[in-house]
């Protein structure tokens, strides 16, 4: 069961979650832990994972035939935590999944928000590639339940400016306030909803756009201004979906990693202007889809 544990100066909370210490490291992983000799993220696996709680596809719960799968994670940072496998696919995520698939990816993103918004702040995750701390390559997302009680330490959603592009429901855009090079923020232009109210044809734009700006980030990733700053790893990024009022999604590519000084200060160093990211992930150059 997880625990968790308050700063009484700053109402900030952690939370202690042993079993993480357990959970498994991927064989393309660069590391020297625990590592699984097969995928069991993978079409025929379904026996390694905990009981599917939720499935889009044909064929019987357990068994191959789905087209996106949702499992209990095995080594739970809190007391309700799922992993959202995107697909069979265990090679390819988001920007270069068919665009009907993203849009299964967003409906079930959906349906486990509404399963669950009764029980807590839902948050839902991804974290893609090794520097973003995700353990297993098999593309997937995670969604995990907070007490209603505990004090998220969140943003809110920042004003829009250096806008990359836009579609019918959706703003994609580099806030002032970003705290990451590139970092990127797509926004429903309908304020004042959450995510699991989103509608059948607000999740094809956002399916259209997600993809697109994920596309986008992945094309800047060998720009010359980029390479002078980024981590000499493969392209990685973290996103989340905002557990309340007013949702967005916060997409952080991991070019670079934090140190000293952001450990020490609190402070973050962005050395990328958000108006420069905001023209060059515009640049048609950068979009490939």
């Amino acid at each position: 069961m997880a625990k968790f544990v308050p700063d009484v100066k700053t109402q900030r909370w952690i939370v202690i979650a042993g079993g993480r210490v357990n959970r498994p490291a991927d064989p393309a992983a660069p590391t020297s832990g625990p590592k699984y000799k097969v995928n069991p993220f993978a079409t025929g696996n379904e026996s390694m994972t905990p009981p599917e709680v939720y499935r889009v596809g044909e064929g019987e719960s357990g068994k191959p035939g789905w087209k996106v799968r949702v499992v209990p994670n095995k080594f739970p940072i809190t007391d309700i935590h799922e992993v959202i496998i995107h697909s069979p696919d265990e090679s390819h995520d988001l920007e270069d999944l068919p665009l009907e698939q993203v849009t299964l990816i967003l409906q079930t993103y959906r349906q486990r928000y509404q399963a669950h918004q009764s029980d807590g702040h839902v948050l839902i995750f991804c974290n893609h590639g090794t520097s973003s701390g995700a353990s297993l390559t098999h593309p997937h997302a995670q969604l995990v339940v907070i007490p209603h009680q505990i004090n998220l330490d969140a943003l809110a959603r920042e004003p829009v400016n250096n806008i990359v592009e836009d579609n019918t429901h959706f703003t994609v855009y580099c806030p002032d306030f970003s705290q990451w090079p590139y970092e990127v923020w797509i926004a429903p232009k309908k304020e004042k909803t959450l995510f699991g109210n989103i509608s059948d044809e607000e999740i094809k734009d956002l399916a259209q756009i997600l993809k697109s700006t994920l596309c986008r980030l992945k094309g800047c990733y060998d720009n010359p201004e980029v390479k002078k700053i980024r981590a000499d790893v493969p392209f990685a990024y973290n996103f989340y979906i905002y557990h309340g009022e007013n949702w967005f999604i916060r997409i952080i590519p991991r070019f670079i990693h934090r140190a000293g000084f952001e450990l020490g200060t609190g402070l973050n160093v962005n050395m990328i202007d958000p108006k420069d990211a905001a023209e060059n992930l515009a640049s048609k150059e950068f979009c490939k889809i």
